[in-house]
């Protein structure tokens, strides 16, 4: 009986060695392929062990670490010839992520064209930076330098700056596919573009809508209705005109969004409404914007341009009709111009021919009206006159800019990680500017161009109460209310001082009014557990709780992590362990942001510079645990003692939870 104990101890230790290893499951090689006496292409293909997968260089923000590849370029020797191409891979929706992310198996190729400029034998350097996972680890972003050595061939023409943006617009990210699975792919595409631009399209006819009722658009519509009255000499031709019309203002507006387009290029406003710069330019836009639409000022176009566009109008004609529309684009582009203007923001977040679909539905909303009324004269009688409301919608949606505004601030924060927008600021902010929309509504404060209000009518208040009645539903949002009504808008919950806000508190899971303070150096990580995110503060804290330490090696883009956070640390049992009786430490291998100049040191394992808290956190795991995947768990005593051994991914709650407990139960409190 002993026997067979010591075997299967024996084995069980094997086990864990195993485990407890540095992976290395890809494997990467360097070829180069000739393809006449000036171009060639570099492959990097990378051979990947059974079980594992790698990322693509297209996964959505918000996933996993993508593949990247940085060749050092050399303007002199050689010129880089479109974007890295590379193999089809496998695309699955990922239930942790919400997203779906595209994936290679057994083996991956990426080739990158280049040009060569010089006759001389040249040498090419680059790094690759990637990421691996399995069914229950995740490694840390990984970084690999690699070289292409003595390439020789004759010298070609360089290629210009238009000519090599339109091999990067299509360079052939799919190399190897069936037709079956290409169709697949291709039809799943359409179908979410399709229902995309749709989406779109119903945005920014309500836009336009919203455009119509203001008061440099309203009052046109009884002049427009005069001009064809006085131009069409049968009723026949009358709407014949009022067609052309609403044609030409449909042509005009979505010949903006094709100029728009055709100069940033499809693909590339895409690019730009995830790019830091971009999105602050953004928010500087809307808030010039909403300014203007507060009655700060009017952006106008040069009169010069009206005078001119009028007198074509008067000719009559087809000309006639055309610059009718134009002249109605220049005079009403003090109110149009900045709702067009944050179509088109919204509509490059999209890119492809988001903005002319944009156009489409924003002019159709205008031009519609300004037809029907202009053809059937008899139906002005039904509109309201014009007056101060005109300028209460003006008003309107310049609160409606500014709120928007700040999305895109957000936005750049998220990405920099500042922490200068965190979520209880931004709902501070919109509420202020909710709150100070009701107050307009209710008549509380007047601005530049409103005119006397004795009384407020039912549709205005009806409008004041919903909008302070959403004001009021944000508030809770400062104490950690999840505001679903929202959602997507505020900075996510974790991006926060505190996921509960004001006071760093919350009711405890009782209900009982107790409170739990939460330490300065932690914050609330998943399912609400008290986290340190640095070794040292963690253990200083512990030691003065008199706990253990549990340290959780993980990774924002470790989909096991995640796993395991949502199926195993969300039962009950773990997460009252979790949240009484131990102190976590979760140091995130892949945390982007850069260590502080002193702090930056020489790695003892590949010789390069440590830079990153990632890294930091990588090279800790590798050098005290011999181990380099995630997520791995480690329980210590306050002087760093393995109180057992590791665990790693479980999905077995019962399994985890007597790890923890046996941990817990092998520490020895302090007597002090």
């Amino acid at each position: 009986m002993n026997y067979i104990l010591k075997v299967i101890i024996f084995f069980l230790l094997i086990g864990s060695v195993a485990n407890a290893q540095i992976h290395k499951p890809v494997v990467w090689e360097t070829s180069v392929e000739k393809i006449n006496d000036a171009d060639f292409n570099l492959i990097i293909s990378a051979t990947i062990e059974d079980g594992w997968h790698l990322y693509s260089q297209d996964v959505p923000e918000g996933g996993p670490i993508a593949t990247s590849i940085t060749i050092h370029e050399d303007d002199e020797k050689f010129q880089l010839i479109g974007g890295t191409s590379e193999d089809e891979g496998h695309e699955e929706f990922d239930n942790v992520f919400r997203m779906n992310i595209k994936f290679f198996e057994d083996k991956a190729s990426f080739k990158q064209k280049i040009r060569l400029l010089t006759n001389e034998k040249i040498k090419i350097e680059g790094t690759l930076e990637f990421m691996v996972c399995d069914d229950t680890f995740c490694l840390p972003p990984t970084e690999v330098d690699f070289s292409f050595e003595e390439i020789q061939g004759k010298a070609g023409e360089e290629i210009t700056e238009d000519q090599n943006k339109s091999f990067l617009q299509n360079t052939n990210t799919i190399e190897k596919t069936t037709e079956e699975d290409a169709q697949k792919i291709v039809g799943k595409t359409k179908q979410e573009k399709k229902k995309s631009l749709w989406t779109l399209f119903i945005l920014s006819f309500f836009a336009g809508f919203a455009a119509l009722l203001t008061p440099c658009v309203f009052p046109m519509i009884p002049m427009t209705v005069s001009f064809f009255t006085k131009q069409s000499k049968t009723k026949a031709i009358g709407i014949r005109n009022a067609i052309l019309f609403g044609i030409s203002i449909v042509f005009l507006y979505v010949l903006l969004g094709t100029v728009v387009t055709s100069i940033f290029g499809a693909d590339s406003l895409n690019a730009l409404s995830t790019n830091v710069w971009f999105n602050i330019i953004f928010f500087l836009l809307l808030i010039v914007f909403a300014i203007s639409f507060l009655g700060a000022f009017e952006i106008t176009l040069p009169s010069s341009w009206g005078t001119k566009v009028d007198s074509q109008a008067d000719r009559g004609g087809l000309i006639g009709i055309f610059f009718m529309a134009l002249a109605l684009a220049i005079v009403s582009f003090s109110c149009t111009g900045p709702i067009v203007g944050t179509a088109l923001v919204a509509a490059a977040a999209q890119g492809g021919i988001a903005p002319v679909i944009s156009m489409l539905g924003f002019s159709l909303a205008i031009a519609l009206p300004f037809s029907l009324f202009a053809a059937f004269p008899g139906w002005m009688n039904s509109l309201p006159k014009s007056g101060g409301w005109l300028n209460t919608v003006k008003v309107f949606l310049g609160f409606l800019e500014l709120a928007l505004a700040f999305k895109f601030l957000s936005n750049a924060d998220l990405v920099l990680q500042g922490h200068w927008l965190e979520r209880e600021v931004f709902i501070a902010i919109w509420i202020t500017i909710f709150g100070a929309l009701a107050l307009y509504l209710f008549g509380k404060i007047k601005l530049p161009h409103d005119s006397d209000l004795p009384h407020i009518s039912v549709g205005r208040l009806t409008l004041g109460l919903v909008v302070m009645t959403f004001t009021i539903y944000m508030i809770p949002g400062l104490w950690g209310a999840p505001l679903k009504l929202i959602s997507g808008f505020p900075p996510p919950m974790h991006y926060s001082e505190s996921s509960y806000g004001v006071g760093y508190t919350k009711l405890s899971e009782g209900g009982m009014g107790a409170r739990i303070e939460i330490p300065k150096e932690a914050h609330l990580g998943p399912h609400d557990i008290i986290s340190f995110l640095d070794y040292e503060k963690g253990m200083a804290y512990a030691k003065k709780m008199n706990k253990p330490v549990m340290i959780d090696f993980t990774g924002h883009a470790c989909v096991n992590c995640r796993k395991m956070e949502e199926r195993v640390w969300s039962d009950s049992r773990v997460l009252q362990v979790l949240k009484n009786d131990i102190v976590l430490i979760s140091l995130y291998v892949d945390d982007k942001r850069s260590l502080p100049v002193e702090e930056q040191y020489i790695s003892s394992i590949n010789g390069k510079k440590v830079t990153t808290i990632g890294k930091k956190w990588s090279e800790f795991q590798i050098n005290k645990y011999k181990a380099n995947a995630q997520p791995y768990y480690v329980l210590l005593d306050h002087n760093g003692n393995n109180l057992n051994e590791y665990s790693a991914y479980n999905p077995d709650i019962d399994a985890y939870l007597s790890w923890l407990q046996e941990g817990i139960d092998n520490f020895q409190p302090s007597k002090e």
